[in-house]
């Protein structure tokens, strides 16, 4: 298992860094967008084919 490559922060969203790709075993993602979150979680539906969502609701696409 490849330890994840984070890119540059290009933000903060609930205390945490906003990077601006991640980079996995899995592929290169780039951050799109927030999640739609309540207090019962971010539910996944919101999510296109491929996309990654990364606590705290950031999502990623494809890069």
């Amino acid at each position: 298992m490849r330890i994840p490559i984070y890119g540059p922060a290009i933000g903060t969203h609930l205390g945490k860094p906003i990077f601006s790709t991640i980079e996995s075993e899995d592929g290169k993602f780039v951050f799109d967008r927030l999640a739609e979150c309540d207090r019962d979680g971010c539910p996944l539906q919101q999510l296109a084919k491929a996309e990654l969502m990364v606590n705290p609701g950031l999502i990623y696409r494809p890069a």
